[in-house]
Order: C-alpha cells, then structure tokens, then sequence
C-alpha cells in the first residue's frame, strides 16, 4: 500500500500538547449497541455499585464480558462517570439529560448521536484509539495494520501502556464502532449488531475490502448547536479567556469540529454563518486584515445550546 496523503493543514507527526491519560481496551471487543446507554444509566441510577454484583449479569441479561463493556461504554461516552477513589459510579449531566430526563433515551435523533461520538473521541482517558484516530492520525484512509503501527508508534514515543496485541482489538473495534457488521456464514447475529455511530457514516470501506476512508465533507444531520458546543470547547482548550479561533484551528486542531466530524472547509463555513444567526451575533466570522477568525463577542455556555437542542425535540 502506498502511502495515504496528508490532510490538508497536517503534518505526519501530531501529538496533543495538554498531558492527556491515555487509556486502551475495556470494551471486550464489542461497539456499544442502541440499548446499551440506557441499561447502563437506568441501571446505575437503581444502584452505583450495579457492576460489582454478583448478580449483575442477571440484572443486564447477558454474559460477563458484556457487563464489562456495557460500563466500559457507558464512561467511554461520559454518561457515567466514576469516583477515581472509591470506583462508584455515578451519572453525568449527559446521561441525566438523554436518558433520566428521557430527552432522547433510545438515540432517535442523530443529534444525540453527534454529541455521544464527540463525547467519545474527546475522552482519551478511556478510549485512546478512537481519539487518536479522529484527532492525531493525519491521513484520510487507513488500513488496519496501518492504524496499528501508527498508534503503537505513538504509545511508545509517548511511554504508553499498550502492547501491540491490545492495539489490534481496538482498531478492530474502533473500525465496527463507525461501519455496518459484515456477515458470515459463521457469525451470530447477536454478535453483529451495528453500533449506532454507524449512522453517521464517518468511515466507509473502498471497493478494495481492505481500506478505511474518513467520510470529509457535508455532515446534514449534524445539528449546529453541537457544532457550536465543540468550537466552544476548543476555545476553552486553546487558552483561559480567549476569544478568537481561526478558521485553520476549527479545521485541524486535535479535538476541533473539523477533526471530530471530519468537515472541510466549505461545510464548516456554512456553520460558522448558521452559528452567526443562532447566536444573534454573538459569535460571528470576523475577516480582518484578510485573517479569517471566529470571534466571541461575549462569554457563551456551549453546552447550554445543545442542552437546549435537546429538550426542544422532547415530545410534549
């Protein structure tokens, strides 16, 4: 395989400058299903301790692994969190929101979906792989042994804890998080459950069965308000008070919209105009001295925009 061309705006050697925790494994090979979330939270929500039982593969109704990835999961996406002291859990404002206040509990509008995929490739800590995917990785398409030896090459420059082995069955499941299961005469169909992320449509499988390509470009689905919430974010990352982002930063930061949902230009342009009016003008596409930034006019709780899109499609 030759090797894949850069992003535009991206070097081959990208590592975040924040001293993220990186963390690799936990989901026993399974992608989270459309029930999962929710078991999860109402589960927790009955009892913190839930995962510690004895009993828990009866209260879950499936085997012991999948208890473990349904946890696993669960913190992935930051609908649960845990007391890094006494390991009990407990539930974000995240899950309260989608699942306790049943804004969206069984993920029917892609929004939901938007906000639980920018949630888990933001959260290193627990899944190292689909952060550094999204986030680091600088080429458009991938094998899996390609993916690999990137993030190998990256866990050992960085003194990481993952062998090659654990590396593998991340990529392997980092791959069926964003693409349709591919059936086999062999196969249970228990097992090949799409993850809902797959509705995204963020990775696609070329005509060669062996190569993975981002999906860049035009995301319709994709709500504003999220797109909003992730710039905000960055804008709080990139320094305490800043104001401005440039346009280069929304598209290639680690963690930017650009990079999370793989916009080009164009596509990130046309929200910058949307956040213009859905802000009333209070972040608006500033192009002075030909350098095209996004200002904040005044302080914004992005999280509070998507807060808001959520509730307005609860049902009355």
């Amino acid at each position: 395989m030759t090797q894949p061309t850069l992003l535009p705006g991206q070097s081959s050697e990208r590592t975040n400058g924040n001293q993220e925790r990186y963390g690799f494994s936990g989901h026993q090979t399974f992608p989270f299903r459309y029930s999962w979330l929710k078991k999860a939270v109402d589960a927790v929500h009955e009892d913190p301790n839930v995962f510690r039982r004895e009993d828990a593969v009866v209260i879950f109704g499936v085997g012991k692994n999948m208890v473990e990835s349904i946890r696993h999961w669960g913190l992935a996406t930051q609908v649960l969190e845990e007391d890094q002291r006494t390991r009990r859990l407990r539930i974000s404002e995240w899950g309260k929101l989608l699942f306790l206040e049943e804004c969206d509990p069984y993920l029917e509008d892609p929004g939901s979906l938007w906000l639980l995929h920018w949630l888990l490739v933001s959260n290193p800590a627990r899944a190292a792989t689909w952060y550094l995917a999204f986030n680091v990785y600088p080429f458009p398409d991938f094998r899996k042994d390609t993916l690999v030896t990137f993030i190998d090459g990256f866990a050992d420059r960085n003194q990481l804890r993952a062998n090659i082995g654990t590396i593998r069955r991340d990529v392997d499941c980092f791959i069926r998080t964003y693409t349709p299961s591919r059936w086999t005469s062999t196969e249970v169909p228990e097992d090949s459950f799409n993850c809902p992320l797959v509705e995204l449509e963020l990775l696609e499988l070329l005509p060669d069965g062996m190569t993975y390509r981002f999906v860049v470009g035009s995301k319709p689905s994709l709500p504003v308000e999220v797109v909003a919430g992730v710039i905000l974010s960055l804008l709080g990352r990139l320094g305490s008070g800043r104001r401005t982002v440039s346009i280069h930063e929304c598209l290639y930061e680690p963690l930017s919209p650009g990079q999370v949902f793989k916009l080009d230009e164009p596509t990130l342009v046309e929200y910058l105009d949307q956040l213009e009016s859905l802000t009333g003008g209070d972040i608006a596409v500033d192009e002075t001295a030909g350098l095209h930034q996004l200002y904040v006019r005044r302080p914004i709780d992005g999280k509070e925009l998507i807060v808001q899109y959520l509730r307005a499609r609860v049902t009355p």
